[in-house]
């Protein structure tokens, strides 16, 4: 009789471990693969912002961005022709920048933005969409840039007044295979303003950026950026009022050959530092202050 029992128990178990065994398969088999969304946008930056993306591990990418001056001057008579190939005005501003990424959710860069003006960053992936067993609907970064104008000042003020800094909040969203939207919250700070009553060490704005995926090889780009506070009636450093643009719009169509990625667009910004174009942008959507620019970006694998 107690073999028997045995026997029986030995079957129960046996057969407890199978129904389990298969109950793990089945919920192994059943549980959604986690995909992480790729390719929000096809640079780390979009046009004149940057997006979330961030690159690989170990890719150094070297960027260079050319912005003419303004296309049309109502008062520039003859000299609009040669404004538009942005020669004899001046304002032909070179942005030439290297990002590296030592870990897959961080950037580091530097570059140098023209006029004795340089600039450094970091940028963190916090939160990446993907689907699956958790379901995240946007990807979250953040950017803070540190910005210096080294040009020797004649009034040899302190150092620390030559700083600017800038930080944004990253949130995009990949909608389907053609479409992604991002906002970007910012805030600069400049560490010396001109004393006046609208002046403000603080900015803020708010800005959007899209990509419309028209073909394999050609995207097109849009960025929005609406300034909330000191753009009317400041008093400069040489004690004139001084009004700026509030509203930076750019247009723009990227190209990529697999090696290299280009894009070409249309803004009302002369500048290449972000934060002259989102704090002391001097081109207006009103008089048609439009100008051309392109970027050409390059990526390499130095990580042995």
């Amino acid at each position: 009789m107690k073999k028997i029992l045995s026997l029986c128990f030995f079957c129960l178990c046996l057969s407890a471990t199978s129904v389990a065994q298969d109950s793990l398969e089945t919920e192994t088999k059943a549980a959604p693969k986690q995909k992480f969304t790729r390719a929000v946008f096809n640079a780390t930056k979009i046009i004149n912002m940057q997006s979330t993306e961030i690159l690989n591990p170990g890719i150094l990418q070297f960027m260079v961005s050319h912005h003419f001056s303004h296309i049309w001057n109502k008062d520039g008579g003859s000299q609009n022709i040669a404004q538009f190939f942005g020669l004899n005005s001046g304002v032909a501003n070179t942005y030439l920048s290297f990002d590296y990424s030592p870990l897959k959710f961080m950037n580091v860069g530097v570059a140098m933005a023209g006029r004795s003006t340089y600039e450094g960053w970091l940028k963190f992936r916090i939160i990446r969409q993907q689907t699956g067993e958790k379901n995240i609907p946007v990807t979250v970064g953040w950017y803070s840039l540190a910005n210096v104008n080294a040009a020797k000042d004649p009034d040899k003020g302190f150092a620390g007044n030559k700083f600017a800094f800038m930080n944004q909040l990253l949130i995009s969203r990949k909608f389907n295979d053609k479409f992604s939207l991002q906002l970007m919250p910012t805030w600069i700070h400049f560490n010396l303003v001109p004393y006046g009553a609208n002046n403000s060490n603080e900015v803020f704005s708010m800005g959007i950026a899209g990509k419309y995926k028209a073909t394999n090889t050609l995207n097109l780009t849009l960025e929005y950026a609406r300034q909330f506070n000191m753009y009317k009636n400041l008093i400069s450093k040489s004690g004139d009022i001084v009004n700026y643009q509030p509203d930076l719009l750019s247009l723009g169509v990227e190209i990529s050959t697999g090696t290299h990625l280009f894009q070409f667009y249309v803004g009302n910004t002369t500048a290449s530092s972000a934060i002259d174009q989102l704090a002391r942008n001097t081109s207006r959507l009103k008089d048609g202050n439009f100008a051309f620019g392109f970027t050409i970006n390059r990526s390499m694998n130095i990580k042995k």
